[in-house]
């Protein structure tokens, strides 16, 4: 990632984080190692005494060799457990929610618009009534996936430059043709190849 792709995305989890944890009204942890490369997440317990955790991280992202690759954010709710612990919640806890997830795909400007929905839809998960969920601040669909149900959104204009990007992928390079083609296809049919 870029210098730049990186400090706005750090600056955007801190505010993101801060103002989840003020609008959620019970404790949030921000965990997270800033000498590795894992990133900050956010924690709390639900009304089951279960922990859930919010992570923001780049998709896609520019960097030195390829800068016109499309920079997306992911906002993912109860996924890639692999750092959370339960320990540092004490007794309250009965484990990780490993029933529920959620990930959603924007553009870096839109991912504060969508902290107020991110907020409902953790609150009305909770509360076992999805009816509670606001109205989206930016269209988005779910990607089809191979179950029944997809717990993968994308805004619409997240796929909009995702799908720009793959038109505008990299062109195979062409390989110049052996002197002697002839002697190559013959190599390779005696080879089995």
């Amino acid at each position: 990632m870029t210098p730049e792709a990186i400090r706005i995305i750090a600056d955007l989890r801190r505010e993101f984080y801060s103002l989840f944890a003020t609008a959620m009204n019970v404790p949030v942890r921000v965990t997270g190692s800033s000498y590795s490369s894992n990133f900050p997440i956010a924690s709390w317990i639900d009304n089951r005494s279960q922990v859930n955790y919010i992570s923001i991280y780049a998709y896609t992202a520019p960097d030195k060799l390829i800068p016109q690759r499309p920079f997306l954010l992911r906002v993912a709710i109860n996924k890639s457990a692999g750092r959370v612990t339960t320990a540092q919640w004490g007794r309250e806890c009965r484990g990780l929610n490993q029933g529920w997830y959620f990930e959603l795909t924007v553009l870096p400007e839109e991912i504060l618009d969508f902290l107020p929905w991110v907020v409902s839809l953790v609150k009305a998960h909770d509360r076992g009534s999805l009816s509670l969920v606001q109205e989206p601040p930016h269209p988005f669909e779910f990607k089809v996936s191979e179950g029944p149900v997809s717990n993968d959104a994308w805004t619409h204009s997240a796929l909009k430059v995702a799908d720009s990007s793959k038109s505008e992928s990299f062109v195979p390079a062409v390989l110049p043709e052996p002197k002697n083609r002839g002697a190559a296809v013959s190599r390779s049919r005696r080879a089995g190849l």
